[in-house]
């Protein structure tokens, strides 16, 4: 057993998969958008050294050692939302970081019944050809799911 846990451990720290999940809730009569956002740490580090090139944060996998206002700038410009043609900035409600990812939560003020919504991710597309960036949708009771790469940073998507 010990044996199985060193090896995913080994796996997941190697992971040749560049990948990161972005989730975004509505609910009904909500003008609140709810945004998760979920990729490796390491990966994080790169593209952050990139946003940020003389940015040198602690040793330590700890949310301190990144500023909140710099980790909203960041995420606000490598990732972009807009309802209705209208970009939409958010806030972080909540960093998580440890050893494997980093998560972050984010709300953004929307519209009651948006009726389009446009994604742009780029976090990692000038480091990784084969990034993926994928997406998932439930606003209003409307889900879909989208996949960009670093040929296709944005998708619009109309909402029925």
């Amino acid at each position: 057993m010990m044996f199985k846990v060193l090896m995913l451990n080994i796996i997941l720290a190697l992971h040749p998969v560049h990948v990161t999940l972005t989730t975004i809730n509505q609910a009904p009569d909500s003008d609140t958008l709810e945004l998760f956002f979920r990729m490796y740490v390491d990966d994080f580090k790169l593209d952050y050294n990139k946003y940020y090139p003389n940015f040198k944060p602690g040793k330590d996998n700890d949310t301190a050692d990144y500023p909140r206002e710099m980790l909203n700038r960041y995420f606000n410009d490598r990732v972009r939302i807009y309802v209705n043609n209208k970009l939409l900035n958010g806030n972080i409600t909540e960093v998580t970081i440890n050893s494997y990812e980093i998560t972050l939560n984010l709300d953004y003020h929307s519209y009651r019944k948006p009726k389009s919504i446009k994604v742009s991710n780029q976090v990692l597309v000038s480091i990784y050809n084969d990034q993926a960036n994928m997406v998932y949708l439930s606003i209003n009771n409307y889900e879909d799911a989208v996949k960009l790469t670093a040929d296709n940073v944005e998708k619009t998507i109309k909402l029925k």
